[in-house]
């Protein structure tokens, strides 16, 4: 196999190793108005189960961040994706909603290994603009994911019920656990891994926290990612119920959502003339004036084509905007790579938690709730970014 051939090969399975948020949400989201009927609860409960997939997804980041820096990067993720195929198929055999939420935490917990150390390889290799230009690769290979996933959930809930999703994400977490074995090197060699007890490990997190404008960028790239799943979390009964779109068709329409952030992961690569804290600024802008448009739309009850275009400029900024904050904070962390992007899985799956309940507790009879919660978010972002200094 040529050079070129490896990294390539290797760039698909890190971006699949990566893509556990999509995998674990979006191939389910079609099938959830028919999980809800199911269980017989509401949709404020049925999306419950998507933030503690998203809590599991952060509390894990924080376990397997700083055992990476400690252990090397290789054995957690192969212990990761097994558990996460366990966690799939026991979710397939429940018939309870608290057990449905109980595995969903699991399975975003043990899949929190993919999210964090594809972060943390990409760092052992990588720094500088060389970092950005991969992790826009990664983030484009990532983003195809929310592209297929929706489609292939749409057409699954169409012929088998909604257990199929979890049996098919089961049989992925064991075939990617077999790819980490044949196709991801151990990239954290033994000289540079944290030495002594293993608690010792996790007081890295401290040293990262008072790192200057660190817990900053922190927080401006958690609040993006709640802007993204604010719309993910309101997506399906925007479509679906708003607009009376079938499972098919939503998929399809969410798909080119998909397709946005992929283009505006890929953005920053192209963009290596204006700094990375300038096209922060700009993005940031443009999903306040996005938001505010949407805003102004619930109430002049805009049309599918208005609405669906607003949502699509929005994830391309989105997209954007989660490279760079990714590589801001990766670049500022020569060390303790694991647990940097350990801090960065949790801001950003601790907001996009936070951020679907709350979308769905005003209500899904109109997008104003989500549409007003990313205008929010973005304000806080832009307010923070503008202290940090080129």
């Amino acid at each position: 196999m040529s050079e070129r051939q490896h990294r390539l090969r290797f760039i698909l399975i890190l971006g699949t190793l990566s893509a556990t948020g999509p995998l674990s949400i979006d191939l389910y989201l079609p099938a959830l108005p028919q999980m809800m009927r199911q269980f017989h609860t509401s949709a404020s409960l049925i999306q419950l189960s998507l933030t503690a997939c998203l809590l599991g997804l952060a509390a894990g980041q924080l376990i397997f961040g700083p055992l990476s820096d400690h252990f090397g990067r290789k054995r957690p993720l192969m212990i990761g994706f097994l558990v996460f195929g366990l966690a799939s198929f026991l979710i397939a055999w429940t018939n309870s909603i608290a057990m449905l939420i109980i595995l969903r935490f699991i399975q975003g917990l043990a899949g929190a290994s993919g999210q964090v150390l594809s972060r943390a390889v990409a760092r052992d290799l990588f720094s500088g603009h060389a970092l950005t230009n991969f992790y826009a690769i990664l983030n484009a290979v990532n983003g195809v994911f929310p592209i297929i996933a929706p489609i292939l959930g749409g057409y699954m809930i169409q012929y088998v019920p909604w257990q199929g999703v979890f049996i098919l994400l089961g049989i992925i977490g064991v075939i990617l656990a077999g790819l980490i074995i044949v196709g991801i090197p151990e990239t954290l060699k033994v000289d540079k891994r944290l030495t002594g007890p293993l608690f010792v490990t996790f007081k890295s997190f401290g040293s990262l926290v008072k790192m200057p404008g660190f817990l900053r960028n922190i927080i401006i790239t958690g609040v993006v990612y709640g802007c993204l799943f604010s719309y993910i979390s309101a997506s399906t009964f925007i479509y679906q119920q708003l607009f009376h779109m079938s499972a098919q068709s939503f998929g399809l329409v969410y798909a080119l959502n998909g397709l946005g952030i992929v283009i505006g992961s890929a953005l920053p690569s192209r963009l290596n003339h204006c700094s990375e804290y300038k096209q922060v600024k700009v993005g940031l802008a443009c999903v306040i004036a996005d938001s505010l448009v949407l805003l102004i739309g619930s109430v002049l009850h805009f049309s599918l084509l208005a609405v669906a275009g607003l949502l699509w400029i929005l994830v391309l900024c989105i997209g954007l905007l989660l490279t760079l904050t990714t590589s801001i904070i990766m670049n500022q962390t020569p060390k303790n790579a694991g647990s940097a992007s350990a801090l960065v899985g949790l801001s950003q799956n601790a907001f996009g938690g936070i951020s679907s309940p709350l979308v769905g507790l005003f209500g899904s009879a109109s997008y104003a709730p989500m549409a007003g919660l990313i205008f929010l978010y973005s304000l806080v972002a832009t307010l923070l970014s503008h202290r940090n200094v080129e």
